[in-house]
């Protein structure tokens, strides 16, 4: 168990492994310092602003399969149902879009009465999604548990990531980044379990079996989150904090938003198409039962690519948050997007070759990650700490709308242009939302700053 020094509301004392698990060096413990230690140690869950960190990643990695584990469902749901992959993708998108658009709103809840019961809500929801997505019969049916999981997923985002900028104001980007390190890198581990078991059981047990364990993980971890107390609000500050407190309606209003949005629109929509899209997109580009040695691993290039995008993904994020906290937000968003755009276009060229195939999609999902770090935090940097949660919670709908071009890229995919046409123009948007980072965010920003 880790020191339990804590900076948020005061020090907390140290807790041992005895003090856990009830061991005392002395035999008369009895049964009122048995409680009163657990609940000692329960108090500690709640109060130390790292352990709510810790908490958060986890209900991140939780929900990270209903993203990042879809592509391992779409091929045996079309072989076994003759549902159409376009059609399939459909619910994908509709997923995206019910977790990023009602964000704010379940942001809003966050801000006003908490993370704890939203975060128990969500693990109910997160749980119910997979539950139907196992017993669907019908695209609609498919489709509604894509709704009920966009639900959950989102309210946990908004619950997880709105307390990790409001404990962490003087680290934002480093504590954005580790919580949504979760979400990327959370299915990593799960990968080749949930592969095996579709092999082995169907995909309808795998649906139903790690939709009650995921679920459950996060309505138990729900009932310990919470935001930090008056007292310690008062105590931080940020590096650079917003002269004012806006609210949602009035960070609408102003300019700056609807440039961060359309930045976020641009970057994410290349990582959304291969997230969702990266199964068939080898299996077209000739790789996917290829096999590949790296760093002295031998696997199928698929599964590498798999479980190598999710590890560097989920990297990604607390590292440039990090960066942004030391270089700049503007700066550090340029460095990322230029990154990906390069990587989207080498993978264009070299995609074929099943090993390039596996690093570059590495590359990709690593410069992708950033932005579910740097926005949430230079959007509380900009428009403050008290709606922190249904403010980034609005810009993060920009997600949704980058996922409406993944069915569109399976239609232009399958046309003449190919998969060539999809890493063109995404790539394009990448080095495009990186020009918009230091020629159109940064002096809007630092005029903003003046007035």
């Amino acid at each position: 168990m880790m020191p339990m020094n804590m900076d948020s509301d005061g020090p907390v004392p140290r807790v041992s492994e005895s003090d856990v698990v009830g061991i005392a060096p002395t035999p008369g413990l009895d049964a009122t310092v048995l409680t009163t230690t657990f609940a000692d140690t329960l108090g500690a869950l709640r109060r130390g602003r790292w352990w709510q960190l810790i908490l958060g990643i986890i209900c991140m990695s939780m929900i990270a399969n209903l993203q990042y584990g879809w592509t391992l469902f779409v091929q045996p749901m079309h072989d076994a149902r003759g549902w159409p992959l376009s059609s399939i993708q459909i619910a994908f998108t509709v997923f995206v879009l019910v977790e990023t658009w009602l964000v704010p709103f379940e942001g809003y809840l966050v801000d006003r009465i908490g993370p704890q019961f939203v975060g128990v809500a969500a693990g109910l929801l997160v749980a119910l999604a997979w539950v139907i997505n196992s017993v669907a019969t019908s695209l609609p049916v498919l489709y509604l548990g894509a709704v009920v999981g966009g639900i959950g997923a989102g309210a946990v985002y908004g619950a997880c990531v709105g307390n990790a900028l409001k404990w962490f104001p003087d680290k934002r980007g480093l504590a954005a980044g580790l919580t949504a390190m979760g979400f990327g890198a959370g299915s990593a581990l799960t990968v080749f379990p949930i592969a095996n078991m579709i092999k082995a059981e169907g995909y309808e047990t795998t649906f139903l079996k790690f939709g009650l364990i995921q679920g459950a993980v996060v309505f138990v971890i729900g009932w310990f989150l919470r935001a930090p107390s008056a007292q310690f609000v008062a105590q931080k500050s940020g590096p650079a904090p917003s002269s004012r407190e806006y609210t949602p309606v009035e960070m609408l209003r102003g300019p700056v938003f609807w440039v961060l949005f359309a930045m976020f629109v641009l970057s994410a929509s290349g990582g959304l198409i291969a997230t969702a899209q990266l199964t068939p997109m080898a299996a077209d580009l000739g790789v996917a039962g290829s096999q590949v040695s790296i760093a002295g691993i031998t696997l199928l290039a698929l599964p590498f690519a798999l479980s190598m995008n999710r590890v560097f993904n989920g990297i990604s994020r607390p590292f440039f948050g990090w960066m942004s906290d030391q270089l700049g937000r503007e700066r550090t968003l340029f460095i990322a997007f230029i990154i990906e755009g390069l990587g989207i276009l080498l993978l264009g060229e070299f995609g074929r070759n099943p090993a390039a195939f596996v690093l570059l999609t590495a590359l990709v999902f690593f410069a992708y990650g950033e932005i579910y770090s740097i926005f949430p935090a230079i959007c509380a940097d900009i428009y403050g700490r008290r709606y922190a949660s249904a403010n980034a919670g609005l810009l993060y709908t920009a997600k949704g709308v980058a996922s409406l071009l993944v069915p569109l890229s399976s239609v232009v995919a399958a046309s003449a242009v190919g998969w060539d046409g999809v890493f063109i123009v995404t790539a394009a948007m990448n080095i495009l939302s990186a020009l918009l980072a230091v020629l159109v965010l940064k002096p809007m920003r630092a005029r903003a700053s003046r007035a």
